[in-house]
């Protein structure tokens, strides 16, 4: 689990901080404390977590992460200072994986970024089950959990890790309706604690790309006072 994170934070006593902890938790560390350093430093040290102030010099975090996500999948950690909604939404619709507000304990980063580390990356990570071909087909999509790769009418469709793992968690067990903490457990671990409506942010997210309209779903169906399931009807 001992990864590389980098940190990207303004205020350098909280930087060092955090990047104690993490130390502590065995992993290597990178800090800069602005955002043309952060993008800079994430293509010639690439991590495989990114903890990300939103309120940077140079670049802000949403920029950050908006540039990150063209040439790196790693986990990305939003943190931000202000407590509204809007920027929480903005940080994750450009591929944040999950959000802490300002102040936030320095233990519980840690535990986030261990329960990411602890998600299945890669070829192969969602496991098959035994099954002789994986893939997953539901209408004109199809989910490939070996090479992590989703195509809808035959067009290759780009997610974010978390927004394949949730697809794959819906996907792995087709028609069950999961609750909002059913899918925090499969996707960011039975110890995350926070905003269960973090999943409803991902699920629109996932929608929009896959051209699925909640309206009239062909893949990812609401379940009213329950959650999500895969599956229309």
């Amino acid at each position: 689990m001992n990864a590389r994170v980098l940190v990207v934070e303004d205020e350098r006593s909280l930087a060092r901080v955090v990047a104690s902890y993490l130390r502590s938790d065995g992993h290597e560390v990178d800090c800069v404390f602005d955002g043309p350093a952060a993008v800079a430093t994430a293509r010639e040290r690439p991590p495989d977590v990114i903890v990300l102030d939103l309120g940077l010099p140079g670049l802000d975090g949403v920029e950050v992460c908006r540039q990150v996500r063209t040439f790196s999948d790693c986990y990305v950690v939003m943190l931000t200072a202000r407590a509204d909604e809007v920027d929480k939404l903005v940080g994750l619709g450009v591929g944040a994986d999950d959000y802490l507000t300002k102040p936030a304990s320095p233990r519980e980063l840690v535990a986030r970024v261990r329960a990411m580390l602890r998600r299945p990356r890669g070829p192969g990570a969602a496991g098959t089950g035994g099954e002789p071909d994986p893939t997953r087909v539901f209408g004109a999509l199809r989910l490939d959990p070996l090479a992590r790769e989703v195509r809808v009418d035959g067009t290759p469709v780009e997610l974010t890790r978390t927004e394949f793992d949730l697809l794959a968690a819906l996907s792995g067990r087709p028609r069950m309706a999961f609750s909002r903490r059913q899918l925090i457990e499969a996707v960011w671990g039975e110890g995350w604690v926070g905003d269960e409506h973090l999943v409803d942010v991902h699920v629109g997210h996932l929608r929009r790309k896959l051209g699925d309209d909640p309206a009239a779903p062909r893949f990812i169906r609401t379940v009213r006072g329950v959650g999500y399931r895969m599956g229309e009807g």
